[in-house]
Formats: C-alpha cells, sequence, structure tokens
C-alpha cells in the first residue's frame, strides 16, 4: 500500500494571505498612501531577498540591480534552507512588524505562519527555529536600508503651511485635516534618480474666467457628479481607497476602515498570481516588484502635488459656484494634482501587462474585505483607465490631473519595466 503524496502547497495563496495582514495593521493605523506603499516596498523586499538567495527560478529577474541598491552589501548569513518560502514570508510580517507603529499586532500572524508550516509539513519543529532567526537577520538588514531612505527625518522638516490666493490647496470639509506628507518627495527612491524627469505635463492654470481650460473642468466636474448613474456610482465607490473617511455622528468623528491605492493594486498582484498559478519565486518577484513602481510613483506624484499646491473642486465649487454641493466621495487631505490614483494605478498596470501579458483578465475581489462587489476587468490597463476616471466621477480630481496623472504613472512604469528587463 502506497502512502498519499503530500498535497503540494499553493505558495501565491500564502503569500497574498500574509501579506493582507500587513495591510490590515496599515488600516489600523490609517497609513497614508505614500506611507502604505513605503511599507509594502521593504516588506516584500525582504520576502524577495531570501526567495532570491535562494537561487530557485531566479536566474533572469533581478530587481535590486537596477535600484540605488545595486551595491549594496546584505551581508545574509550563510544557510541551507528547507524552506526558502516560509522563511521569506516570515521576513515579510517581521518587516511589517518593525516598520508600522501598530507592527506588535504581527506578532499573533508570525505564530500562525509557523502553526502553518508545521501542520502542513512544511518544515519540521526542530527546522523552525533555524528559519525564524534567518528571516529574523534579513528583516533587520532590510531595516537598516529603510532607516536610511529620509523617512526618519521628516518629523524635523519645515511644516506646510496652505498658501493665501485663489487656486491653491486648502483642508476640505468634513474633517478639515491637515495636508497630509508634504515632504514626501525627500523620501530616496528604488528606481528613479532625477525626480524632475518624471514631473507631468503643465496643469490649467486657475482661472474662472468662463470658457477657460481650467473653468470648463471644474464645471464639468460640477456637471458629472450631479448626473451620475448607478455604474459611475459603484465605479467611484470600488476605487475609493480613501483611509482618511470619516464620518460624522453628532459630534463624533468615526474612521471608516478603508485599504490604500497601493494595497488595492498589491491586492489585483495576488489575484493575478494565483491565477496564474506562479511559483513562489515568480510570486516573491512580482510583489516586490509592483510595491516599489508604487513606492516611486508615490514620491514621484507627491511632489507634483506640492509643488503645484492647486485647488480641490470641492472647495472652489463651494466657493463659486454652489455652496451646498458635495462630492459623491470624501475629499483627501492633500492637493489635487496630479491624481494618485491615476498615476500609480497606470504604473502598477504597466508592470503587471508586462509581466502577465495584455490580455490578461481578472476579477478584482480587493475590496470585498471592505464591503464592496467583486469586479471583473479584462486587463490591467483597462482596470487603471477605470481607477482613474473614477476620481472625476467622485468628484475630487479635475480631467488634466486624471489624464497627464495616467501618462507620469506609464512613463515611470515603463522606465522601471525596461530596467529590471535589461
Amino acid at each position: 500500500m502506497s502512502l498519499a503524496k503530500p498535497k503540494p502547497v499553493n505558495w501565491p495563496k500564502h503569500y497574498s494571505e500574509q501579506l493582507f495582514h500587513i495591510t490590515e495593521v496599515m488600516v489600523t493605523d490609517v497609513a497614508s498612501p505614500p506611507v502604505a506603499a513605503r511599507i509594502y516596498a521593504y516588506s516584500n523586499l525582504a520576502a524577495y531577498l531570501i526567495a532570491k538567495e535562494s537561487g530557485k527560478g531566479f536566474e533572469n529577474s533581478d530587481i535590486l540591480g537596477q535600484t540605488y541598491l545595486t551595491d549594496y552589501n546584505w551581508d545574509l548569513p550563510d544557510s541551507e534552507l528547507s524552506s526558502s518560502e516560509f522563511a521569506a514570508i516570515y521576513a515579510m510580517l517581521k518587516v511589517g512588524e518593525s516598520i508600522m507603529p501598530s507592527g506588535y499586532l504581527l506578532k499573533e500572524r508570525q505564530q500562525e505562519w509557523i502553526d502553518i508550516a508545521i501542520k502542513g509539513k512544511i518544515l519540521s519543529k526542530k527546522e523552525i527555529q533555524m528559519h525564524v532567526a534567518y528571516a529574523e537577520s534579513v528583516a533587520a538588514s532590510v531595516m537598516a536600508v529603510a532607516k536610511k531612505d529620509g523617512y526618519l527625518q521628516l518629523s524635523a522638516l519645515t511644516r506646510y503651511t496652505p498658501q493665501k490666493g485663489e487656486g491653491f490647496w486648502y483642508p476640505t470639509p468634513p474633517a478639515y485635516i491637515a495636508a497630509i506628507e508634504p515632504e514626501w518627495q525627500t523620501i530616496r527612491p528604488f528606481f528613479i534618480k532625477d525626480l524632475e524627469a518624471y514631473a507631468p505635463a503643465p496643469m490649467a492654470l486657475f482661472d474662472m474666467t468662463e470658457g477657460s481650460p481650467f473653468h470648463n473642468q471644474l464645471m464639468e466636474v460640477y456637471t458629472t457628479t450631479n448626473e451620475l448613474n448607478d455604474e459611475r456610482k459603484l465605479i467611484a465607490n470600488f476605487w475609493d481607497c480613501n483611509p482618511f473617511k470619516v464620518k460624522f455622528s453628532g459630534h463624533m468623528a468615526i474612521g471608516v476602515k478603508k485599504i490604500s491605492p497601493g494595497g488595492h493594486w498589491m491586492g489585483i498582484t495576488g489575484i493575478a498570481t494565483q491565477k496564474a498559478k506562479l511559483s513562489f519565486a515568480e510570486t516573491s518577484y512580482i510583489h516586490a516588484l509592483v510595491a516599489m513602481t508604487l513606492h516611486d510613483a508615490f514620491i514621484s506624484c507627491w511632489k507634483a502635488k506640492y509643488d503645484t499646491d492647486r485647488i480641490r473642486p470641492e472647495t472652489v465649487i463651494n466657493q463659486k459656484v454652489d455652496q451646498r454641493w458635495r462630492p459623491l466621495l470624501q475629499t483627501p487631505p492633500f492637493p489635487e494634482y496630479t491624481s494618485g490614483h491615476s498615476v500609480i494605478s497606470r504604473a502598477s498596470a504597466v508592470i503587471l501587462t508586462g509581466y502577465f501579458g495584455d490580455n490578461f483578465d481578472f476579477i478584482d475581489s480587493s475590496e470585498t474585505y471592505f464591503g464592496l462587489p467583486e469586479r471583473p476587468f479584462p486587463s490591467f490597463l483597462y482596470a487603471s483607465e477605470e481607477a482613474a476616471i473614477s476620481r472625476l466621477y467622485g468628484g475630487i480630481h479635475f480631467r488634466d490631473a486624471i489624464e497627464n496623472g495616467l501618462a507620469q504613472g506609464e512613463k515611470i512604469g515603463d522606465m522601471i519595466w525596461t530596467k529590471v528587463n535589461k
């Protein structure tokens, strides 16, 4: 009588599930979109490092050689791992623990991951300790790099103050939250060497003269939001991804749990890896590449936002057109130009299209945890187009911020994809 063969491990599913635990903590911490992208970048980088060090399936997939880390000495300990996959995911969780204010919540998840490995016979109890020690060493090396990227210096920089005069950004209802991450352009990117090279095309200048480019766009937002059908409302809400959304009950402000824009695209990446049944090497590679692309795209976008300091539709419509008007979506607390969703969605879509192909259809279930239905897409680029236009339907962006944001993201995505495929 022959013994039954052990079931193959579904590594893409494990990877996505464990990465989502990091997302859950970000939601708890109300991590801003750029901060969330930074967390995804370093946590996925840790997993990629271990997977790559194992040598399994990494003959032609080097990311680090195209970043500023090309000559960095990681000083990884010598070790023959029985499961580099287990160690990679554990390191990812360990970086998440170290890099987030509420990261301690991941300690329980780390133990759960150990239990899964033992129960699934991925590792024996005797092997666990060595694998955990290795993963913790790699996580510490990644955190040493993270501590030098400028993030720890942000609190010492001059605080942002809204500019006086028409056309400049000002805090918006209902919570009038202060500007988020105004100095994010000082954070070090992985791939971008010159931020100016990825600046968007010029925006329409503030001009309330009837028929001016700015006024036309303003009235487009006003008219579009007043004539939304159910499908457009669904699209706007599906891509909302505003971690700062607040509801009021009497005098009490209540935060509404929302995934970040980057978190949505990390979710899409996980969905694609599972559909394609990738190996663990491929899974860790594409997650790290998308996460690091998100990081760079947010830095570029946030530089544009605070360089232009442009007013949001809600502010100018209330001042000049209709005092009672409110956008379908709650306006996020930072300047308008360019649209972050447009920039990071297109950059991510370019990377995913390069990896999985032009017409890779998928069902996006990234938002089901937050009460939204699944949504099918025929391609990543189509999804990025919908994510971008959702900001017009939501009433929070002008058209040029959307279209020029898409172009900005495409330029970043093309550069990164070209670099890693030299």
